[in-house]
């Protein structure tokens, strides 16, 4: 990643650590799911996705808790043992990927989401961002 544009990201407390280079970056979405309502403690999670080779971990070691998907595969959460930061995802049907939450960035100030998935699960009381396309469900 020495010439490419990094993205410092982190959690919490500090304890962990890593980057991303935002040239690699295939997008970024917010996601409505139950599932990412429950682990973010909110309405959404908004996700950026990035190909492993383009992350790396400088410091801290995360756990992570795994879950069955609307596929029927794997979509496994990791996040900081001390303080308990979502940092990214990782789902079985998209291999060689990883969706870091936005709140892991330093600064996210960048981050431009082109669609909102899972709009069937979306909470009435924060409904999918005007003007963004939304999927009722995962993109087809």
């Amino acid at each position: 990643m020495s010439n490419s544009q990094k993205s410092e990201c982190g959690c919490l407390c500090g304890a962990i650590r890593f980057e991303i280079d935002r040239d690699a970056v295939v997008s970024a979405n917010h996601c409505h799911c139950s599932d990412c309502q429950k682990s973010t403690g909110s309405a959404f999670a908004t996700i950026v996705l990035v190909p492993i080779d383009a992350f790396r971990m400088e410091a801290g070691e995360t756990r992570s808790y795994s879950v069955t998907g609307s596929s029927g595969q794997s979509v496994t959460r990791s996040f900081c043992p001390d303080c308990g930061s979502p940092l990214w995802s990782e789902v079985e049907v998209f291999p060689g990927f990883r969706f870091v939450k936005a709140g892991a960035f330093d600064d996210a100030s960048w981050i431009e989401p082109a669609s909102s998935y899972w709009g069937d699960s979306a909470q009435p009381w924060a409904p999918p961002a005007e003007g963004l396309p939304v999927h009722a469900q995962n993109p087809t």
